[in-house]
């Protein structure tokens, strides 16, 4: 079988969709059936071209045994709505003209949304060839942003999900990454069969307990310090200056060292406020690749996962969190939802309410001095991962579906 995906975000770049569909395509391969990724050149989230790759109109490469299909795109950083959206959009249209035409025909397509025009580019990809759509659902969107208040046209508000709910209609089958977007959908009239929720989960061969790289602390001057780590997005979404008001309430335990890893377009906010409030157990660190992200995991005592404190939230699971538990890392987590229900069954975090930056800082003072309640967490968060959230057994559970819906595909082209 020759599957084809449509993503705006590809390896080398971190992130959940990058590390879901690279994850994903592998065990594919292994399971004898070839992939294609129809991309753009890697540059997230600082907008600049990552070394080893030239800018140009088209390239093919061959990454793991995947067949990358990249192609211009305009690219901007990671801030700025405006100006991501004509990033977007871009793909959408120089995926027709660069990439798809040299496409080996594939047997299924698969966009993941958001934002809307890597699912398009499927579709489009899909009906030339005669082949199943699957539209693959990472966000809400554009719901999320309307909860936090980027979008407050109405009318723009309906048309884009007037738009969302005909991609849904048109694909043979919807993918969700949480069980919430799946209900969301049946709730708006997508049918209840057609929906199937397959969550991120982590390679737990790739993400596992190493030893604590002493280079690096040194390098960061953390050797005698406990480290509690952020890695991701400094956006709007994650309420980053809540985590700056627990490294205060902190200031009295010089042994914490707080470590934020990444970019995004509050991150010079932060870098701001820090250094106005004094904050000295404070380092904010640029973003790295996949293997370095490891080796912070393996640096941290105690690892961080918060999200704002809106409805929309409840049906959000950072993908983060599974990476977390099969490296063994202890997580102080500020969510609710969905999120909060699968921590707190794993045995493996410590969540409080979104957004409380004192019960955040209480979690990291408890654990700072509790040793052997540390290494129950990760012990437990690492079985529960390796039992429920294995990505080569959900890899298998999306082959299903993908297996499912060609035959079906078949049967009606009879």
């Amino acid at each position: 079988m020759n599957i084809a995906v449509f993503s705006h975000y590809f390896s080398p770049e971190i992130g959940a969709p990058s590390s879901r569909i690279h994850d994903m395509a592998k065990q594919w391969l292994e399971l004898k059936h070839d992939v294609q990724v129809v991309t753009c050149f890697p540059n997230h989230p600082t907008g600049k071209v990552y070394p080893g790759y030239e800018r140009c109109r088209y390239m093919l490469e061959m990454l793991d045994g995947i067949k990358v299909h990249r192609h211009w795109t305009y690219i901007t950083p990671n801030k700025g709505f405006t100006k991501k959206a004509l990033g977007h959009l871009s793909y959408w249209a120089a995926s027709a003209w660069l990439s798809e035409a040299r496409l080996s025909k594939p047997d299924v397509t698969i966009g993941t949304s958001p934002t809307f025009f890597a699912a398009m580019s499927a579709h489009r990809t899909a009906r030339r060839h005669g082949v199943p759509f699957i539209m693959e659902v990472r966000d809400l969107w554009p719901s999320a942003f309307v909860e936090l208040g980027v979008l407050r046209n109405p009318y723009l508000i309906a048309l884009l999900e007037a738009w969302e709910l005909h991609l849904y209609r048109q694909a043979d089958r919807v993918v969700t990454v949480t069980s919430a977007f799946r209900e969301n959908l049946i709730e708006r009239g997508i049918p209840e069969g057609k929906v199937i929720n397959i969550p991120n989960g982590a390679d737990q061969e790739f993400w596992r307990p190493t030893s604590r790289p002493t280079a690096l602390a040194a390098k960061l001057g953390v050797e005698d310090k406990f480290v509690v780590l952020y890695v991701g997005a400094h956006g709007i979404s994650q309420a980053l200056g809540r985590i700056l008001e627990s490294a205060c309430l902190l200031l009295d335990q010089p042994r914490v060292q707080f470590l934020f890893v990444g970019e995004g377009a509050e991150k010079e906010v932060l870098v701001r406020r820090a250094a106005a409030e004094g904050l000295n157990n404070v380092q904010f660190l640029d973003s790295v690749n996949k293997d370095d992200v490891r080796k912070f995991y393996a640096l941290a005592d105690v690892c961080l996962v918060p999200l704002r404190d809106i409805p929309i939230f409840n049906k959000f699971i950072p993908s983060k969190m599974f990476e977390m538990m099969a490296m063994e890392c202890p997580i102080v987590a500020s969510v609710s939802g969905e999120a909060a229900a699968i921590l707190n069954q794993s045995g493996g975090a410590v969540v409080v309410p979104p957004e409380d930056s004192q019960a955040i800082a209480g979690a990291i003072r408890n654990l700072a001095d509790d040793h052997l309640r540390r290494a129950e967490l990760g012990r437990k968060g690492r079985a529960f991962l390796i039992e429920r959230y294995s990505r080569r057994a959900l890899a298998g559970k999306y082959l299903d579906v993908i297996e499912a819906v060609c035959d079906e595909k078949k049967v009606d082209s009879r």
